[in-house]
């Protein structure tokens, strides 16, 4: 049951990987690096 959700799981981290700064985790900060996944995350539901 939890494998056929495995598919949107999966292209979720790839759309969120298409951000540099997330992919190379280039924020030292915790709470920036955080703030920027939120970010990438509302930016990419807010397409769909």
């Amino acid at each position: 049951m939890a494998y056929k959700n495995r598919n949107v799981v999966e292209r979720s981290f790839a759309l969120l990987k298409q951000w540099r700064g997330l992919a190379t985790r280039f924020d030292k900060l915790a709470i920036v690096y955080r703030s920027a996944a939120v970010l990438a995350a509302v930016l990419v539901w807010a397409r769909i």
